[in-house]
């Protein structure tokens, strides 16, 4: 089961990695939080899931992550950074969720 949620999410961070930055969010921050840090920040913890458990802190800064996306969401009114930024959400929601499934 968690062997088909890896191949799940390292597909989706493969098409996450094919989507061109959002333009114009470079540099901008919304809700108080860098976009590009967001991105970044996500493709690190996904990358450190891939490859194995995650130490409890990292844990806990990737369910601040998913919390974080969650917040500044509702905050995106560009059509193509609102399916960017909800497609980057939902790579770490799974993340966070084969983290639960480690500890089971």
């Amino acid at each position: 089961m968690i062997q088909k949620k890896l191949d799940a999410l390292a597909q989706m961070m493969d098409e996450c990695r094919a989507m061109p930055f959002p333009r114009g969010f470079r540099g901008l921050d919304v809700e108080d939080q860098d976009m590009v840090m967001l991105d970044a920040d996500t493709a690190g913890y996904v990358s450190r899931v891939l490859k194995g458990p995650l130490p409890k802190p990292s844990r806990e800064g990737l369910i601040r992550l998913v919390g974080v996306l969650e917040k500044v969401l509702p905050a995106i009114s560009d059509k193509y950074a609102i399916k960017y930024y909800t497609h980057a959400r939902d790579v770490a929601v799974l993340a966070a969720e084969i983290e639960v499934m480690r500890d089971r």
